[in-house]
């Protein structure tokens, strides 16, 4: 997850080399985001599946290595379709190890510190973010030169395996497992069917709007930076990549503590109308060369990431264990299918306004007032424990 999208921008003009149409750009990077969510809804299907079924531990290992073994093999593509294909399996993983590790962690500890691991969870993608943009600024991923770093998305590899040797099972889990292996409902029915189908689908809902505003809001200032720096600045796109991300680290570090403090509606709530007011101001008065951009990037990704400590909180507070694997990562996870296609909208607004990112990023960056409105139906879970 964190390699790709960096490497999408050049791999396109690589593939396409007398292609100097920031529409076609723009078109390619919202299909490999797209190919991003779609695989890992797929993946947090399966995985969580998995994970239900035979422990969240040995899925959340295997999640990682289909992650980081499809992620190296991804270096021999040679056309932009093998290039999403890949990005499509390799995303299975990233879609896999979130339902699961949230499952784990929400399983394994007291629920005093579970407002922590939830940021702990939701900031460490972000972390990855910054530390490849700090490689781009030392090496920069050019058009001939970006194979390499699939390389480095290939590590996590090792630490799959550590995860299947070393890691120890949810002890809920292990308590409920004779139960659910003599039970004929699978997981994925059971939170398809009442009484779990509507706050399966409130789920769902909530947990894509933050991955339309992030993916299809949000993410259109790299590349943006990218093309007003130009020649003139050419390391303005990993500082922005770096600042939005350093933002969204502290921010979702925070998100699960201030859900526990303001409670979880209100949280939400405050986090989408100050994602809308800071990304729509940063898209329709701003340029990437204005001395004051990166700051406000900063607030985008602060504000934009807080959901990602709100959800590892909240969503596995509306499914019981012996499908909350299941049902936390269908939550999530179908909210990346609506993403995906949503992306594919905003690749198409790319070419309605002539490459002109900063009129989509203030037509996606509405999406938040969607997200104010959907939580006044969501139950309060702030005082109560997890379900059994």
């Amino acid at each position: 997850m964190v390699i790709i999208p960096l490497a999408g921008r050049a791999a396109t003009r690589s593939f396409f080399p007398g292609a100097g149409a920031e529409e076609k750009v723009g078109v390619w990077f919202s299909a490999y985001i797209c190919a991003f969510l779609l695989g890992a809804a797929a993946g947090g299907l399966l995985f969580g599946w998995l994970g239900d079924r035979f422990g969240r531990a040995k899925a959340m290992g295997l999640s990682i290595l289909c992650y980081s073994v499809l992620t190296g093999l991804t270096i021999f593509v040679e056309t932009p379709v093998q290039l999403a294909v890949l990005r499509f399996l390799a995303c299975l993983g990233v879609g896999g190890m979130w339902p699961n590790g949230v499952a784990l962690v929400s399983e394994a500890w007291s629920n005093v510190s579970r407002p922590v691991l939830s940021g702990l969870i939701g900031m460490s993608a972000n972390l990855g973010f910054m530390l490849l943009s700090l490689i781009a600024m030392w090496r920069p991923i050019t058009a001939d030169d970006w194979r390499w770093v699939l390389i480095v998305g290939a590590l996590p590899a090792i630490l799959g395996l550590f995860v299947l040797v070393a890691v120890p099972e949810s002890p809920r889990w292990m308590a409920g497992e004779q139960r659910r292996r003599s039970s004929a409902a699978s997981p994925i029915a059971t939170v398809f069917r009442p009484p779990l189908l509507r706050l399966t689908l409130l789920g769902i809902c909530l947990g894509a709007i933050p991955l339309m505003g992030n993916w299809g809001g949000a993410n259109w200032m790299v590349p943006w930076a990218g093309k007003v720096g130009g020649a003139t600045d050419p390391v303005l796109k990993a500082w922005t990549q770096w600042t939005k991300s350093g933002g969204g680290a502290l921010g979702a570090l925070l998100g699960g503590w201030i859900a526990s403090q303001m409670g979880r509606r209100k949280t939400y709530f405050v986090i989408s109308l100050c994602s809308l007011v800071i990304s729509f101001y940063t898209f329709r008065v701003l340029q990437p060369d204005d001395p004051s951009f990166l700051y406000w990037v900063f607030g985008i990704g602060f504000f934009g990431t807080l959901y990602f400590g709100w959800l590892p909180l909240f969503l596995p507070e509306l499914f019981p264990t012996k499908v909350r694997a299941t049902g936390t990562g269908v939550s999530f996870n179908f909210g990346r299918i609506a993403t995906a296609f949503g992306v594919l909208g905003t690749g198409q607004l790319m070419v309605l306004f002539s490459g002109d990112y900063a009129n989509v990023g203030q037509v996606t960056c509405l999406v938040y007032v969607l997200g104010m409105l959907l939580i006044f139906f969501a139950p309060d879970t702030s005082c109560k424990q997890l379900p059994d």
